[in-house]
Parts: structure tokens; C-alpha cells; sequence
């Protein structure tokens, strides 16, 4: 039996909607990252993206377990000496809660020029609206 590979201008790229409310941020990110690379696919292919557009709304309302809300730290340089920002997840929560998604979905995916361009697909919405009703997004019950 041979295995086929799915030529470029073959792979059909699907739309989803998740909706982040009330989900472990961890466990979401892994769904999310497992999509945008398309490994829940037959044809996945390593070298290849062969993975959906994904929608996260509702990314205001993610939940974090344990004492990670105040623990756990996001860090930013300015690129000066000593100038070190670092601000934890409460924070990050009131002011970019779809920088905590995106990170989290960011760390999963792989290193390289993919990697980028796979996090592209990935639009990530505070509240519960959405732009991209144009393109009928399917959406993704969680448990």
C-alpha cells in the first residue's frame, strides 16, 4: 500500500469557531494547535500545512486551574538594559486576554517558518463576535 500525499492546491482549508468560555486554557490550546497543524486529518502530512482556519471567541472568559491566575508570569523586554517587564496571567487577562491564547497555541507549534505561518490562521476575539461569517465557519463543541 502506498502512501499518497496531498499535493498543495488539493488541501481544502476549513473554518471553525471555538468558543474559549469557561475552558482550561492548556487543554484548549492543545485542540486549537492539534487543528491549526492538521494532524486531525488522514492526509497529514509533516512537511505540509494541511491545517483549518480556527476562530476563538470569548477569550476574556478562559479559566486557568489552580493558582496560575496569580503564579504564572508573561515577560516582555524593551530591548534596554534592566528593562525587563513581566506581569502575571490576572493581568494579562484584564488587558489582552487573547494574548494568552495566542501564546499558549504559539509554544505548541513547531519552531520554523510553519510554525509562523500556521499561527496566522489562528484569529483569536476577546468578546463574541467575529468578522469572518463570510467564510461559514463550522463550530467545535467542548466537553
Amino acid at each position: 500500500m502506498k502512501t499518497i500525499l496531498p499535493k498543495v492546491n488539493e488541501i481544502q482549508d476549513n473554518w471553525f469557531v471555538i468558543d474559549a468560555q469557561d475552558q482550561v486554557l492548556g487543554r484548549l490550546a492543545t485542540l486549537i494547535a492539534t487543528r491549526l497543524r492538521g494532524k486531525h486529518r488522514p492526509d497529514f502530512t509533516p512537511h505540509l500545512d494541511t491545517g483549518d482556519f480556527i476562530v476563538v471567541v470569548n477569550a476574556e472568559k478562559i479559566k486557568l486551574t489552580g493558582n496560575k491566575v496569580d503564579d504564572k508570569l508573561y515577560y516582555k523586554h524593551t530591548g534596554y538594559l534592566g528593562h525587563l517587564k513581566t506581569f502575571t496571567a490576572r493581568t494579562m487577562l484584564e488587558k489582552k486576554p487573547e494574548y494568552i491564547i495566542q501564546q499558549a497555541v504559539k509554544r505548541m507549534l513547531p519552531k520554523n517558518r510553519m510554525g509562523v505561518n500556521l499561527l496566522k490562521k489562528l484569529k483569536i476575539y476577546a468578546g463574541p463576535a467575529h468578522p469572518h461569517q463570510a467564510q461559514l465557519p463550522q463550530t467545535i463543541q467542548l466537553n
